[in-house]
């Protein structure tokens, strides 16, 4: 049984979900503030977060980008339908994921779902390469030659999908159902965007391309 903890300084939203989420199965942990949600996930760490943007005190964004310092736990951030700057912040800070309110319950799940998977056990840990580039499942560790390239959980996940599958061109419908479970286009070419910036910090050729009305390769 997987532990979600909520993090929103609205007791009646806070409320909604735990009925939403013990309902399908999950145990819940809850926070009104940035302090509550960090001193809850080091007591009790949870297997994903869904995480307000607007906290009092300690915003979300700054909760994302100690959780992220402590660990890869999935987060989902939840912000407002105008907060488009504050959207990118949050997946800057390392955030996995957000959901824009009022949000369908449906979405929630599905979103939930998509992020745990990545914790599912498979099959036995591989080693990727695609040129100078490494993947190495047992340790999740990735470079570029000998750099080692830092990467958020669904960054990974994104690279994961790909590498798996060199010099396959990959659709973008394919990509953003694999990866996070719906049909978001945007947040699949900030991602892309993301990893080719990661990728290519050293100045190293592109290996991430675009087949333009299509979807993405990863090859040499």
């Amino acid at each position: 049984m997987s532990t979600v903890l909520v993090v929103d300084d609205d007791a009646h939203i806070r409320a909604s979900l735990r009925r939403t989420l013990a309902f399908e199965g999950y145990q819940v942990r809850e926070a009104a503030d940035g302090i509550g949600a960090l001193a809850r996930a080091a007591e009790d760490p949870p297997d994903v977060v869904i995480l307000d943007l607007m906290l009092p005190g300690m915003d979300g964004v700054e909760v994302c980008r100690r959780l992220r310092q402590a660990g890869d736990v999935p987060i989902l951030m939840l912000t407002a339908r105008d907060a488009t700057a504050q959207r990118v912040r949050g997946l800057d800070a390392g955030a996995d994921d957000y959901l824009v309110k009022p949000f369908a319950k449906d979405e929630l799940l599905a979103r939930l779902r998509a992020l745990l998977r990545r914790r599912t056990p498979g099959q036995a840990p591989r080693t990727y390469r695609v040129g100078d580039l490494t993947m190495d499942e047992r340790s999740r560790q990735v470079r570029r030659g000998e750099r080692p390239v830092e990467l958020t959980p669904r960054e990974y996940d994104l690279l994961h999908y790909l590498i798996a599958r060199p010099g396959e061109v990959v659709p973008h419908a394919t990509l953003r159902a694999a990866v996070w479970g719906y049909q978001d286009g945007r947040v699949l070419d900030v991602y892309v965007g993301y990893l080719r910036a990661k990728l290519e910090a050293a100045g190293e050729p592109r290996l991430l391309h675009t087949v333009r009305g299509f979807g993405y390769v990863l090859r040499p």
